[in-house]
């Protein structure tokens, strides 16, 4: 397939975009600057300007757009950042999507989501048929997904892709993490007993792939692995493969004071995901514990 992939130089894109090719895929980018390459093509979501003759002779979009959730403290302008970044560019690919001729349509527009979507929910197992939640999170991820209406509406295959933690130690929050278990100063955060929603990098990029070649697939698809675990176990876990102690916990009230509001929507909030709907078609995971996600990600 000929792939158009935006948000292609984040942690998430240069894995895709690595992996891909390796699969019969062709990619191009877009960029929001003068193409350096004939693989890219420029344009400007933040005025919702995408050329449609970008898109002839595209089998599918992915978009993996949006500034890091935990990239600075949140305040009203972040907080704007994190929802525009999100949603002008998804609904600039889905606006565009629909102006074309079905003839010249992409089949299919895999948009980035998160399971922010499902806010705090405690135990309860969270399949992709799960309410929505309450919080800055849910509000956002509801109107990121509700982005794609128009290329829906167009009758273009949409998948939104809520992730959970992407393990890698090149990037998101286990990059931060090991180095602080390395030197003994880690353990469970809070009380540790919320669930939380992990996946490995080469699981991410493998369910995407799965995603965008099963013709069947469509909606809200969990991108988390098949065994959710409590904080408190995911940070043992980290331990033990790091072969050091986890005997530093991060109290709750001293990360609400370093952290702010995402303390308690994006470290203390419990999500028991399931990835019931990757299960169902088929997806294999190649790390279906924690303590193999682990091993594998601290070392790629």
């Amino acid at each position: 397939m000929k792939v158009l992939i935006a948000g292609a130089s984040g942690f998430l894109g240069r894995a895709l975009v690595a992996d891909l090719p390796g699969y019969g895929h062709s990619i191009t980018t877009l960029v929001r600057r003068s193409p350096a390459a004939a693989s890219e093509i420029e344009w400007h979501p933040d005025r919702g300007e995408l050329d449609p003759s970008a898109l002839s002779g595209v089998d599918a979009v992915i978009s993996l757009s949006g500034a890091g959730i935990s990239d600075k403290r949140w305040n009203a302008a972040y907080k704007r950042e994190l929802l525009d970044s999100r949603v002008q560019p998804t609904a600039t690919i889905a606006a565009t999507l629909a102006s074309l001729p079905q003839a010249d349509r992409p089949r299919a527009f895999l948009s980035s989501s998160a399971i922010g979507y499902y806010g705090e929910r405690g135990d309860l197992p969270l399949p992709e048929t799960a309410a929505a939640g309450t919080g800055f999170l849910a509000e956002l991820v509801q109107e990121w997904e509700a982005a794609t209406t128009p290329a829906v509406d167009a009758g273009v295959r949409v998948a939104t892709l809520r992730t959970g933690l992407v393990l890698s130690a090149h990037g998101g929050l286990l990059k931060r993490l090991v180095p602080l278990f390395k030197i003994g100063a880690g353990g469970k955060l809070g009380s540790g007993k919320q669930y939380q929603a992990w996946i490995s990098l080469a699981d991410e990029i493998g369910a995407i792939r799965h995603v965008l070649e099963s013709e069947s697939v469509t909606g809200p698809v969990n991108l988390a692995g098949p065994q959710p675990v409590r904080n408190e176990e995911f940070s043992a876990a980290l331990a033990t493969v790091l072969h050091r102690p986890a005997l530093l916990p991060g109290p709750a009230f001293a990360l609400r004071l370093a952290l702010g509001e995402f303390a308690d929507e994006g470290v203390l909030v419990s999500q028991r995901v399931i990835p019931e709907k990757l299960s169902q078609t088929g997806y294999r995971f190649q790390h279906e514990d924690v303590h193999a996600a682990l091993a594998w990600a601290t070392k790629n």
